[in-house]
């Protein structure tokens, strides 16, 4: 049989794959995307989207009980987990099927089946139905990532869960231990503990959620401790010993090894690079610690193949992934796209209270050699927060003293996640503080501390 030819072949239809099929596409270009599970991938299927949905059920359930101090009366508040993650599944289950219906609108050819880079600019793709060929001179991987499991530490599903099982949990936990403090693990330590769970949290490094600049950090401990989070820093989990329906932990902090029980884990220890089974190795593509190594505009080296998305390796973020996509596709298509830069693209984790950040922490920016100057503004000084019932947060602003150049932005608290934005365009456009200072915020808002936290840099905050 003929081998199927296409001018672009797309293999995973996350974030990164599909958004790059769809561009691809638009441009007039004969693209086939190949999945081999869930069309838009993990984040739509089983990582972003149904965890917000979590989340957002859990913030009304807090909501519910603060009822009191907006003068609302709410009576026997209680919860349904199986209705919570039904939700869930219900909004994951509306996008994905979303995803098909802009792959046909863009007259894109989806495959369903497990793809092999049978030689250079060929596939071969393993369906239900037999094998097909096919055929493209541009080939994009895009197949993602999953959890990584440390030896002795992995999950069964009962008592030690990943992302996957913590999105469909089999019972409610009593006394949860969650092993790592990234993006993920915080956000489920949030969801359960709101619900009620006895949580805990155990980071390796010296703070939580390290990534982040470390005064965003400290304030995220002292909320999730007020919460009644247990957060262990500086503290690895050296064994569990399962037994019927709990799991004792084996915890080091500072030279000690202390055993705990807990009846549910969760591990979240970050992620590997989906590479194996595609025939890399045979092509001669670069793979680093289960990421493939690639230029700045997703090459790889082999000719005509490209890697997008948490494959090619940090930020592992799905606006990341999608942004490479329409790069690539639009290089393909004989354009002169601009690189993604890691530098302007912001984080995003919606526990309770919200972070956010873009650009370099502060650390980061005094080690790179900046001279700067500094700006924070807390939520207790603005008006809208205030009138939200959210007074606790911070939004901090880094420049670099010598241009006025905005380095970097990190905030905490109420709808952080949305605000940030603001920054990220500053960013693209290459803003300086005069810029952002003459620029008028509307009020009453939140974004107002954005402002005032920039006028804090340069000794000029009107509220505080």
């Amino acid at each position: 049989m003929a081998a199927k030819s296409f001018d672009m072949i797309v293999i995973g239809a996350g974030p990164g794959g599909y958004v790059a099929a769809i561009r691809g596409a638009q441009l007039g270009l004969n693209v086939a995307v190949v999945e081999r599970e869930h069309m838009g991938g993990i984040c739509l299927n089983w990582g972003c989207i149904p965890t917000k949905a979590l989340l957002r059920s859990s913030e009304v359930f807090h909501l519910m009980h603060r009822a009191k101090e907006f003068g609302l009366k709410a009576d026997g508040i209680g919860y349904d987990l199986d209705a919570v993650v039904k939700r869930s599944r219900a909004v994951a289950k509306q996008l994905n099927g979303g995803v098909g219906h802009l792959l046909k609108k863009n007259k894109v050819t989806a495959i369903m089946g497990e793809a092999t880079l049978a030689a250079k600019g060929k596939v071969s793709v393993k369906t239900d139905k037999g094998t097909e060929e096919l055929s493209a001179p541009h080939i994009v991987l895009a197949t993602g990532a999953r959890a990584r499991e440390l030896p002795g530490l992995e999950a069964d599903g009962d008592l030690v869960w990943t992302y996957k099982h913590a999105l469909q949990p089999p019972r409610m936990p009593k006394r949860l231990l969650v092993i790592g403090s990234g993006a993920i693990g915080i956000e489920f330590a949030s969801f359960y503990n709101t619900l009620g769970t006895d949580t805990t949290v155990v980071e390796v490094m010296d703070r939580i959620l390290p990534v982040e600049d470390a005064e965003i950090s400290g304030m995220a401990k002292k909320a999730f401790t007020k919460q009644g989070m247990t957060i262990l820093e500086k503290a690895g989990v050296k064994q569990l010993d399962r037994a019927k329906g709990k799991v004792t932990a084996h915890i080091e902090q500072g030279g000690k090894v202390t055993k705990q029980e807990f009846d549910t884990v969760i591990s979240a220890v970050g992620i590997v690079g989906n590479t194996e089974g595609l025939g890399l190795e045979a092509l001669g593509v670069t793979v680093d610690r289960t990421h493939i190594v690639t230029d700045e505009f997703c090459r790889t080296g082999v000719e005509g193949l490209y890697a997008i998305g948490d494959i090619a390796g940090a930020p592992w973020l799905a606006h990341k992934a999608s942004h490479e996509g329409v790069m690539v596709a639009e290089l393909i298509a004989g354009g002169k796209p601009h690189p993604v830069k890691p530098g302007s693209i912001a984080g995003c984790t919606y526990c309770h209270p919200q972070i956010a950040s873009v650009g370099l922490t502060e650390a980061k920016a005094k080690e790179a050699g900046y001279k700067i100057r500094v700006g924070r503004f807390p939520f207790i000084g603005n008006g809208k927060a205030i009138a939200l019932g959210e007074p606790e947060g911070m939004i901090k602003t880094v420049f670099d003293a010598k241009t006025g150049e905005l380095l970097g932005a990190h905030m905490i608290g109420a709808e952080v996640t949305e605000l940030i934005q603001g920054y990220v365009v500053g960013r693209q456009l290459e803003t300086t503080e005069e810029d952002l200072m003459n620029t008028v915020f509307p009020h009453p808002t939140l974004s107002e501390m954005m402002h005032e936290s920039v006028l804090d840099a340069y000794g000029r905050v009107i509220h505080i």
